[in-house]
């Protein structure tokens, strides 16, 4: 039977209504659909720095133009925070204005999570001086301070270029920092170091006027660690260590990770590079997605909707064909990892025969205080290296056998535990509504709470598992991807009564069967009965679990009753 021909009228009005591009550069279209390609057309967002120095330091909070405080100021890491007193009820109803603190928060970029103690130390010190002791360690390896004044910005800066750390583009529509192992270069079983190939974006890319606009943030991460030890599969692009048959050790490359409101895994190209061919591709991989990314609407403007929308064959073809000029080699997918925990928590031998420890503070909450005695602790007992990593935790590198057991002792006696509990170790926050603005519900105080009530609870639990909290829906601290996966949103308690809770998400992984938990029908708990409910479901996967059954497993076959 033929179709029906579409009525003329029908076609006129279909095509009246269709927009007017998705605003790609790429295809001609260099006018600003909305207020943020606006701000970022009239002035780069590096070129405030000179204002700040010049102008808003000197002349106060007051003095800063709108575009430069919601807008450009991030591109040097910058964020008003939010005021206090303000609960999660408003969140969605004040202008930003109403919500802005004349306070910030600023953010240290790290790339690869590297640091001396010198920096470590600098960092602490800044803490206690602009910042009111806060300093939290963020699941992108960077450190987060607040209470930041206007007027004290300059001299931060000032200090951490000292001892070269920055804050260049850690926020913004820009290449935010670049994750790697925390154990690159000393890992017995690396299959590569990335670290060359990192440095080598980073003097590329970071603070480069030829990719400081782009549609929305960017993402990367580059590790040759089998452990999968940096999230890739949720970054815009990512290099993962794999052995070639006949090249040998290189990268396999992943583009379109991203979580937020509409989640998407990374999707491999099937290519493998050397580790000198890693800045050559990340390079054409960002140009793709300045030239063709989406800016007509904030909310599809990530890399993940253009390469669902091509294709990983297509975005290969175009990578290749247009911005690199070559062909790349095919090459293998990364090997599953032997283990769950990718966090390098305990201690563990380096190719050279000493050790490095790592150690895990609750939900990243630590203090410009305790970041200094870190340091002198691991230069007391012979290290001058610490790391960042992906899962909030940090790591002593170079430590001799012999000072093994003095090291743990002097980093247990400040909580930060070498040998913590599965709860401690495995739960996630993010900053929440004691600073965002975007938050709705509190995280950092909850997550702590709960890991102090579930080690009391079940002491005897000892299985892997991941308690990720969120104050919002965008996911920062991965909630799609968690054991246990924690919205932060307002519910109705046992009265009626309107109070903080979460929407529930169970069984999401990455690295072991990588995907996104799924959701209970009308499954939510409020923040006070929160440990119950945690404790009730890791309860119940105690008692079915079969042998070896992780606990994403299990869920993927338990009935609604049991996950309730």
């Amino acid at each position: 039977m033929a179709a029906t021909p579409e009525k003329p009228a029908t076609a006129a009005r279909r095509k009246t209504s269709r927009h007017r591009g998705e605003g790609q550069w790429a295809v001609g279209h260099f006018t600003p659909l909305n207020g943020n390609e606006q701000f970022k057309k009239d002035d780069d967002g590096l070129n405030v720095r000179t204002r700040i120095e010049t102008i808003y330091s000197k002349a106060g909070f007051h003095s800063i133009d709108p575009n430069d405080l919601r807008g450009r100021m991030r591109w040097w890491g910058l964020y008003t925070q939010r005021k206090p007193g303000i609960d999660g009820g408003k969140t969605a109803i004040l202008e930003p204005e109403e919500l802005d603190d004349e306070y910030f928060m600023l953010r240290v970029r790290i790339d690869g999570g590297r640091l001396t103690t010198a920096q470590l130390r600098v960092i602490g010190e800044i803490s206690e001086e602009f910042a009111r002791g806060t300093a939290d360690l963020t699941d992108r390896q960077n450190v987060q301070y607040h209470w930041i004044r206007i007027e004290d910005v300059p001299e931060i800066w000032n200090r951490l270029e000292a001892v070269g750390l920055s804050t260049t583009e850690a926020c913004g529509d820009t290449p935010r920092v670049i994750l790697g192992s925390p154990v690159a270069g000393i890992a017995e079983d690396e299959i590569i170091d990335g670290t060359p190939a990192i440095e080598e974006i980073h003097r590329r890319i970071v603070g480069n006027k030829d990719f400081s606009n782009l549609p929305r943030k960017f993402k990367s991460a580059v590790s040759g660690s089998p452990l999968l030890d940096v999230a890739h599969e949720i970054n815009d692009i990512a290099f993962v260590g794999v052995e070639h048959p006949e090249h040998g050790p290189g990268f396999d490359v992943w583009v379109g990770g991203g979580l937020s409101t509409n989640p998407k895994l990374g999707v491999r190209l099937g290519t493998w590079v050397s580790l000198d061919e890693v800045p050559d591709v990340y390079e054409g991989v960002i140009s793709i997605f300045r030239d063709y990314g989406y800016r007509r609407l904030r909310n599809r403007a990530r890399l993940k909707f253009l390469v669902a929308d091509w294709g990983p064959e297509k975005f290969r073809q175009v990578l290749e064909d247009d911005y690199l000029k070559r062909k790349l080699n095919d090459g293998p997918a990364p090997a599953q990892p032997l283990q769950t925990w990718r966090d390098h928590v305990g201690v563990h031998r380096q190719k050279d025969g000493r050790y490095y420890v790592g150690f895990a503070p609750r939900v990243g909450r630590v203090d410009g205080a305790t970041l200094t005695k870190i340091a002198d602790i691991a230069e007391s007992h012979g290290s001058g290296r610490v790391r960042t990593t992906a899962e909030q935790k940090m790591l002593v590198l170079d430590v001799t056998e012999d000072q093994i057991e003095p090291l743990t002792a002097a980093l247990e006696a400040l909580d930060l535990r070498v040998k913590p509990s599965p709860f401690r170790r495995g739960t996630m926050a993010c900053t929440g509504i004691e600073y965002c603005k975007l938050a709705i519900v509190d995280t950092k105080s909850r997550g702590q709470s709960l890991i102090d009530e579930l080690e009391r609870r079940l002491p005897e639990f000892e299985q892997p598992l991941t308690i990720n909290i969120n104050g919002c829906p965008n996911a920062c601290a991965r909630i799609q991807v968690a054991d246990i996966g924690l919205k932060g949103q307002l519910v109705l308690d046992e009265n009626g009564d309107q109070v903080e809770g979460f929407q529930v998400h169970l069984g999401g992984a990455l690295g072991l069967e990588a995907g996104f938990g799924r959701k209970v029908r009308g499954l939510k708990v409020t923040s006070a009965g929160l440990p119950d409910y945690v404790e009730r479901v890791v309860t119940r996967y105690e008692e079915q679990r079969e042998d070896g059954e992780r606990f994403a497993q299990w869920v993927a076959r338990a009935d609604e009753k049991s996950l309730s």
